[in-house]
């Protein structure tokens, strides 16, 4: 977090974004590694995968929550598609929907086994959603340090999708 404000429900939404990106992403960027994850961690890869997710999934949603709360509006949760670019600096209105209805996916793998990866992977177009809506109107952003930090962290879980794949 890199410009004061003296809001706490800013701070908070901002500090949810950031380490709720950082998380998701590390359990992006850990999904082709399944051997190494037992070596490094000592515990299987789905405990160490599914435990960064879990933080993953809730502070996303602690954002427009506390954003929501803070302006008594609970229009944050409301996506916005047109204009192109509205949508892209709202794109995480869409995304919080795309984290739950990804993690549904796993939910669901046993009543839709053919296509619940398809559904889970919806995750990495949450994270693109996220990094964008971070990069056009995320105070943090503008900090060269977080915008380098972050925008590497995507390009590693697309990196991490194609070596998986």
């Amino acid at each position: 977090m890199t410009a004061p404000y003296l809001d706490p429900f800013n701070v908070i939404a901002r500090l949810a974004a950031l380490w709720g990106f950082l998380a998701l992403a590390i359990a992006a960027i850990l999904t082709p590694f399944l051997r190494e994850i037992m070596n490094v961690f000592g515990r299987p890869f789905l405990a160490v995968h599914h435990t960064f997710a879990a933080v993953g999934l809730l502070l996303p949603t602690m954002h427009p929550v506390t954003l929501a709360i803070g302006a008594m509006n609970p229009a944050v949760f409301i996506p916005v598609f047109s204009p192109w670019e509205t949508f892209w600096a709202l794109a995480g209105r869409p995304t919080l929907y795309l984290l739950y209805i990804a993690f549904a996916g796993v939910l669901l793998r046993k009543y839709i086994p053919r296509y619940w990866r398809w559904v889970h992977g919806l995750m990495y177009v949450a994270l693109l959603f996220a990094v964008v809506h971070g990069n056009l109107i995320g105070d943090d952003f503008e900090n060269p340090i977080v915008w380098v930090l972050f925008n590497t962290l995507f390009a590693l879980v697309v990196a991490a999708f194609v070596l998986k794949r």
